[in-house]
């Protein structure tokens, strides 16, 4: 089984061709995807496709380049939307630094309030982290996600993981591991623990090598996962098992649901 626990199949660069982009995933061997919203709009969209396919599963958040826009409503529409069974995770959220597209001030606010809002219904949370390393860490241990969570695309240095692997978080990896120029993430991804490695596209960002220039898709997770058995020395297998095992757990979906979803593919 291969997970792609991040991806954005909602995102209107699929317009075109969503059900096929699906379909040469299952067809490469992708058995479960988490798709993951950063608007209210694409929330909801992540939801409906989740309910479409019954091995996609949906994240409900607002990205910290979205939060300015945030109203009451938004958060109404989120918990709403929260209850859904095939909900698994708040997110994405949390601090961007690199883009500043939002305001800080309001990026760090709308974080530790959906921090909350995760706690509040029980859901792990996908955080999204770009050069707000110090931010990030303060506010995550004065708010801790209560059902735990994942750093998504992790690309930090292995002190800062350390730090995160102690308070439970998982990361996960995506295309910049395959790449040449890549600084961090392969000597994180070596030194992981087993139990703590996910693997994701971030679909239609990030896309691996050798397909760089072109649109991400899910297919492409193999390129992830390759490299990650690589850098690990195990079989390709071993660690579609492990990361399998790893997001399971973290998003509370077991086995005989990814079953389910497996034979109605």
């Amino acid at each position: 089984m291969i997970w792609d626990t991040h991806a954005h199949l909602e995102d209107s660069q699929f317009s075109p061709d969503r059900g096929k982009t699906i379909a040469r995933a299952t067809a490469a061997g992708v058995t479960t995807i988490v798709n993951v919203g950063s608007t209210e709009a694409t929330s909801q969209n992540s939801v409906r496709l989740a309910e479409e396919y019954p091995f996609i599963y949906a994240a409900v958040g607002i990205h910290p380049h979205d939060v300015e826009a945030c109203t009451d409503k938004t958060w109404e529409t989120l918990l709403r939307l929260a209850q859904n069974p095939k909900v698994v995770a708040w997110g994405e959220i949390g601090l961007d630094y690199f883009r500043d597209i939002s305001p800080r001030d309001d990026q760090r606010k709308w974080f530790i309030h959906q921090l909350k809002l995760a706690n509040e219904v029980g859901l792990p949370v996908i955080i999204h982290n770009r050069d707000a390393h110090g931010d990030i860490l303060q506010i995550i241990k004065n708010h801790p996600p209560e059902a735990g969570g994942v750093f998504h695309s992790y690309s930090g240095s292995w002190e800062m993981a350390k730090e995160l692997l102690a308070m439970g978080f998982y990361l996960s990896f995506s295309g910049p591991l395959t790449f040449k120029n890549a600084r961090h993430a392969p000597e994180v991804a070596e030194k992981v623990p087993e139990d703590r490695f996910l693997i994701e596209t971030d679909c239609p960002y990030l896309t691996p090598e050798p397909y760089r220039g072109k649109r991400n898709e899910p297919a492409y997770i193999c390129e992830v996962l390759a490299k990650i058995a690589a850098i690990r020395g195990m079989e390709v297998r071993e660690a579609a098992r492990l990361s399998s095992e790893n997001a399971r757990r973290l998003f509370r979906i077991d086995q005989f649901q990814c079953e389910i979803g497996s034979n109605l593919q």
